[in-house]
């Protein structure tokens, strides 16, 4: 199934009168000259923007009809953008996303759902124990960032509990750069590796994730829950995505930025084709140009060209296996 477009023009909501109606103006508005900022939060109808170095409250203008409008999208604001009480301005405009991280409810479900926009790397948080960790999940979250285009990072919370070498083996094939962390632990690493990018944080409900974000922002406080003992699931204690500044390391300037997301118990990959997980792997995606017509590169594929790289030495067969695991989760 190939994604749905969205509309980032607002001029295409200015549509060609109906019969026997007068239009008010030939003329379209032009904002190209509305002041640019960047989509905070979203509640309720509400859009926290950041215009320059103040907040703003505003509101979707009507032209923009039924485009959406999530964390991490630049926009045009008009109205009152002083980002006083009492104050409201009005999105008028998306401006073009360079990335777009989705997911579906389910696998079955034909609308996908965008959670954040131009985010560049996507950090997939998951604890070592309290809950164990999924590989499923962690499959299927990384299947939708390379899909997006974004740049994975696998963060292992926990690690007081349990050890890190068996997903650290899992993943290391595929490329996946892991930092692992633990309670009070040193976060240097984990500054450096989020230092001037735009993050956004996924991950299954309970495993440490808003834990992880107040650590590294002091003043983030979010909310934190614990894990039910009888059926191991984390309880959702964020209820929108944020977008939040990190500390700068050094110099004043702009360390980069984290996206927290709410807990995740499921992620539908609908949206998701074949052939643009196999394009996200360039030496994977060069060997499959040998492979016969309408090979699905699964395990057992007749004549899959993958197959005879391995045996001839020019793929590992781990890193087949790896990928494979996540072909199969996103099917």
């Amino acid at each position: 199934m190939t994604s749905r477009s969205f509309r980032t023009d607002e001029n295409a909501a200015f549509e060609r009168p109906r019969r026997h109606t007068k239009p008010r103006t030939k003329d379209r508005p032009d904002y190209s000259k509305a002041e640019i900022g960047v989509i905070i939060t979203v509640d309720r109808g509400r859009f926290r923007v950041l215009v320059g170095d103040h907040e703003v409250t505003a509101t979707k203008a009507r032209q923009l009809g039924r485009t959406g409008v999530i964390v991490g999208d630049r926009v045009r604001v008009v109205g009152d953008t002083t980002g006083e009480e009492g104050s409201l301005g009005r999105i008028v405009a998306v401006e073009q996303r360079l990335t777009v991280l989705r997911r579906t409810a389910d696998d079955d479900d034909p609308f996908e759902r965008p959670i954040v926009a131009n985010a560049d790397q996507l950090v997939i948080v998951t604890a070592l124990a309290d809950p164990p960790p999924r590989t499923g999940m962690i499959d299927r979250i990384l299947v939708a960032g390379f899909d997006a285009g974004i740049e994975p990072l696998l963060c292992l919370t926990k690690a007081d509990l349990a050890g890190p070498e068996e997903l650290v083996a899992q993943y290391a094939p595929l490329g996946v750069p892991v930092q692992t962390v633990s309670p009070g632990a040193d976060l240097t690493d984990l500054r450096a590796a989020l230092h001037e990018r735009t993050s956004v944080f996924v991950g299954h409900s309970g495993v440490g994730k808003s834990t992880l974000v107040n650590a590294l922002i002091p003043d983030a406080h979010r909310g934190t829950g614990a894990v039910n003992e009888v059926t191991g699931r984390g309880r959702h204690t964020s209820s929108s995505a944020i977008a939040l500044r990190l500390p700068a390391l050094a110099a004043p300037g702009d360390a980069g930025w984290v996206i927290d997301t709410p807990g995740v118990r499921s992620f539908g990959l609908s949206h998701v084709t074949r052939e643009s997980l196999v394009s996200a792997f360039a030496d994977l995606s060069d060997i499959t140009q040998d492979c016969p017509r309408g090979c699905n590169h699964h395990t057992g594929a007749p004549e899959c060209a993958l197959d005879a790289a391995v045996a001839q030495g020019g793929l590992s067969s781990a890193r087949l296996e790896s990928f494979r695991r996540m072909l199969d989760s996103g099917q």
